[in-house]
């Protein structure tokens, strides 16, 4: 049994007025319903709440404050949530609604905690009706609207498939809002083939998101052996299509040579609070031989994290990877650039490596 994240973005979730996309629910609903009756499970992520709060109060456009934000959210993530179970009732499944916020996902254990649940509503036949907990989070809303959620929720839980489903057609070459002869970019089997496309960041009235994000959350899934479709949700059976393989919208093939969930969610998902700056034997350790970071190539600390907090490790200004550290910023700034036997005189108690090989993500 294959598992399929399908994340729907506000500019279909919600029309322009902000009133519900009710073709759109309909269409989803039944391609859930035709996966599940196929074996597949389905995890949806949905965007929309902020669309039908701002629709319910009579807002003149989607507000910047994040206060305002949040309080708009308050008002549509029940209405939002009412529409998914109502539809999902429907076709005689049973949803669950799950919020969730950027620490959710950065924090290893709560990440792990979430995936048990996610597991367990599957288990119990309920499809997941995921959603940013935007009402109680105290970070930007970063998520790219919910781009990039959906994906760390695929690759937590080791998905197949994760399916983008927005107001275009998929991936084109160039804006098609300002180039409407511009051609879409129907297979990606490296996303370095797009360095030479421009790939826009604007999102609509109603959305956080953009193309951009979109591309990024491909990345990020592809990277974990996840395929990853982007395709229009205003056409019927586009999910359908999707999750069975059929060539419709852009399709990014998943990596040959995919990372570990741990790893995947350290490089994409916990947020990096400082920065150890290395020497070119360090660095060579890392990236061609495999081995742990020592404090003996270590040359200089940046920020003030502790041990067990994520940080970036920089060779001549390139960001080599994510680790990890065993040691906290002070400690590390007393022992850089000192042997093992020396620090064990200073830090009788330290971990051997400042970042062991296990806990180090490449760039």
């Amino acid at each position: 049994m294959g598992l399929t994240v399908v994340k729907l973005g506000s500019s279909i979730v919600a029309e322009q007025n902000g009133g519900l996309r009710s073709d759109v629910f309909s269409w989803v609903g039944s391609d859930v319903a035709a996966l599940r009756k196929a074996g597949e499970q389905v995890i949806i992520v949905t965007s929309g709440a902020i669309a039908l709060g701002v629709s319910a109060i009579d807002l003149e456009s989607r507000p910047k404050a994040l206060d305002e934000l949040q309080a708009a959210s308050a008002i549509g993530q029940g209405a939002l949530y009412q529409a998914w179970e109502s539809q999902l009732k429907g076709e005689g499944l049973i949803a669950a609604q799950v919020l969730l916020t950027l620490h959710d996902i950065s924090e290893r254990s709560s990440s792990l905690n979430v995936a048990a649940t996610l597991r367990r509503l599957l288990t119990w036949g309920a499809v997941p009706v995921v959603n940013e907990n935007d009402t109680t989070t105290t970070d930007e809303i970063t998520f790219g609207d919910n781009d990039l959620l959906a994906s760390q929720v695929a690759i937590l839980l080791g998905a197949q498939r994760l399916v983008l489903l927005t107001e275009v057609d998929g991936l084109h070459e160039t804006d098609p809002r300002e180039d409407p002869q511009s051609a879409i970019v129907s297979d990606v089997v490296s996303i370095k083939e797009l360095d030479s496309f421009s790939i826009g960041q604007s999102a609509n009235s109603l959305g956080s998101g953009g193309m951009r994000s979109k591309v990024v959350a491909a990345e990020m899934a592809t990277s974990a052996g996840i395929e990853t479709t982007i395709a229009s949700g205003l056409q019927a059976g586009t999910l359908l299509a999707a999750a069975s393989g059929e060539s419709i919208g852009t399709r990014f093939h998943a990596s040959e040579t995919k990372i570990g969930s741990f790893k995947a969610w350290l490089r994409y998902a916990k947020p990096a609070s400082g920065r150890i700056i290395v020497d070119q034997g360090a660095a060579k350790a890392l990236q061609e031989d495999g081995t742990s970071l020592l404090a003996v190539g270590v040359t200089e600390v940046e920020g003030g994290f502790e041990a067990g907090d994520a940080v970036e490790v920089v060779f001549a200004d390139r960001v080599l990877g994510k680790g990890l550290a065993s040691l906290s910023a002070d400690e590390l700034s007393k022992v850089m650039g000192l042997k093992s036997e020396q620090i064990r005189e200073l830090l009788p108690m330290a971990a051997s490596e400042v970042i062991h090989r296990d806990r180090f993500a490449s760039a």
